[in-house]
């Protein structure tokens, strides 16, 4: 009832409301349900469908029928929490006038289903710019609707359909999706690269990308180009084609020093500094991760912020470091960084190698395995060990990896304990570390 109440919610209150749905139903002899009485109530007041002239009303929810004009694809990019969304555009109309449907998401990926000429019932709210609706719910329906004659079309260019050499950077798993219909569909992302740098590549025929792995080079056929700078961004459906093909594409990399405060940039460096991976709610309640990692190269150093699962891997000093198509932006510090959403790629490169090593330090156990760190530097380590635990450990170092072969208990001095206090405020707070003892200076 809530949702019909929102129709109306302009011209009487809630308990109003209510007591019209009641006596709409005793008065037809409590043959109908209460959603029934509501739609009842709803179509009383006139507000059952409008025409689109008056989505000026104060309501914070409309229903009306309009027929397509034109639509956008779907288009990529890139949340504040670097997550990936979808976003669509409908432009449609009646008698009256024109608006534009925004879609989100599921709805934008579902509007691929949706045709020039299909009539619409639409159920939504005012967009964040006048003049647009944000679409809640829509279905097909069967009437008729002419609309007036100087309609101003969407600004999408015709879509272009190219041929593209690149090389396959990443790939993702498919994704699935509900249509309009409710019946559902898969998608598949992918990053490619070539001279001009890194592009996301959007299949809607994911079985089109079966059997390719990173590192081939690809010919698309067929590919449609939803590019908006500064991103790129191509899509493939069941007109177009891809094959691997032998040809060496070298990718545009990019210098740290040469990122500015907005774009899309890929760079190749060392990681100088890893932070601890920090857990958040998100949006849609569920729990996430985000870390920060310091990269340097001969030019500078980046600040890079890790998002979701990729924040939860094992990073560590001085390992290589290869970042695909990253997003530009001005931290909370005014900095610029590199935010890796799901559009990105990494690879990271660890020298393996094996040498004696003792080492002491306290046992961490978590969800990625075991490490024994010394609040300075720390390694996986082999075996079963108890978790908060001061060790001393002989073995051999293979890469990040201990394999011991001694294991004692070991006492944990004043020294490091305030040594590992010092390098968590550091941390934490980067701009002032720094831990002095009763004397004044740094232990």
């Amino acid at each position: 009832m809530q949702f019909h109440y929102a129709l109306v919610d302009d011209l009487l209150s809630r308990e109003e409301f209510e007591r019209r749905v009641e006596e709409k139903i005793r008065d037809c002899g409590d043959l109908v349900d209460e959603l029934t009485g509501a739609m009842l109530v709803v179509a009383d007041l006139g507000r059952q469908h409008v025409k689109i002239h008056g989505l000026v009303a104060k309501s914070s929810l409309f229903s009306f029928f309009a027929k397509v004009i034109e639509k956008s694809e779907p288009m990529e990019f890139d949340r504040t929490d670097g997550d990936k969304g979808f976003v669509a555009s409908i432009l449609v109309g009646d008698e009256t006038g024109e608006t534009r449907l925004v879609l989100w998401d599921e709805k934008a990926m579902a509007a691929q289903e949706i045709e020039k000429g299909d009539v619409l019932e639409v159920i939504g709210k005012p967009g964040k710019r006048p003049g647009d609706i944000m679409a809640l719910a829509i279905r097909k329906a069967t009437c008729e609707i002419e609309c007036r004659n100087n309609i101003s079309p969407l600004n999408t260019a015709p879509a272009e359909r190219l041929t593209i050499e690149a090389r396959l950077l990443s790939l993702e798993e498919p994704r699935l999706f509900t249509r309009r219909d409710g019946r559902g569909g898969e998608m598949r992302g992918a990053v490619i690269g070539d001279g001009s740098g890194t592009a996301r590549l959007i299949c809607w025929m994911p079985e089109i990308l079966d059997d390719l792995v990173p590192g081939t080079t690809l010919r698309i056929t067929g590919a449609i180009d939803r590019s908006r700078p500064p991103v790129r961004e191509y899509s493939v459906d069941e007109k177009s084609t891809v094959e691997q093909i032998e040809m060496e594409i070298e990718v545009l990399m990019n210098s740290i020093a040469g990122v500015a405060d907005e774009g899309v940039y890929s760079v190749r460096g060392t990681i100088s500094r890893v932070l601890p991976a920090r857990s958040f709610i998100a949006k849609d309640g569920s729990r996430s991760h985000v870390r920060n990692i310091m990269v340097r190269d001969a030019t500078g150093e980046i600040r890079v912020v890790f998002w979701g699962d990729t924040a939860v891997l094992h990073y560590f000093q001085g390992d290589s470091i290869t970042i695909y198509n990253a997003t530009a932006r001005v931290g909370r510090t005014g900095e610029r960084e590199l935010s890796i959403g799901r559009g990105s790629t990494i690879s990271v490169e660890t020298q393996v190698f094996g040498q004696p090593i003792e080492f002491q330090g306290t046992i961490l156990s978590d969800r990625r395995g075991t490490l024994i760190d010394d609040g300075t530097t720390s390694y996986l380590i082999n075996g079963e060990h108890p978790h908060g635990r001061e060790v001393r450990v002989t073995g051999t170092l293979t890469g990040h990896t201990i394999t011991p072969e001694t294991v004692e208990a070991a006492e944990l001095s004043r020294e490091k304990v305030l040594l590992r206090c010092r390098r968590l405020k550091e941390q934490i707070d980067p701009a002032r570390p720094g831990l002095k003892d009763h004397s004044g200076h740094a232990p």
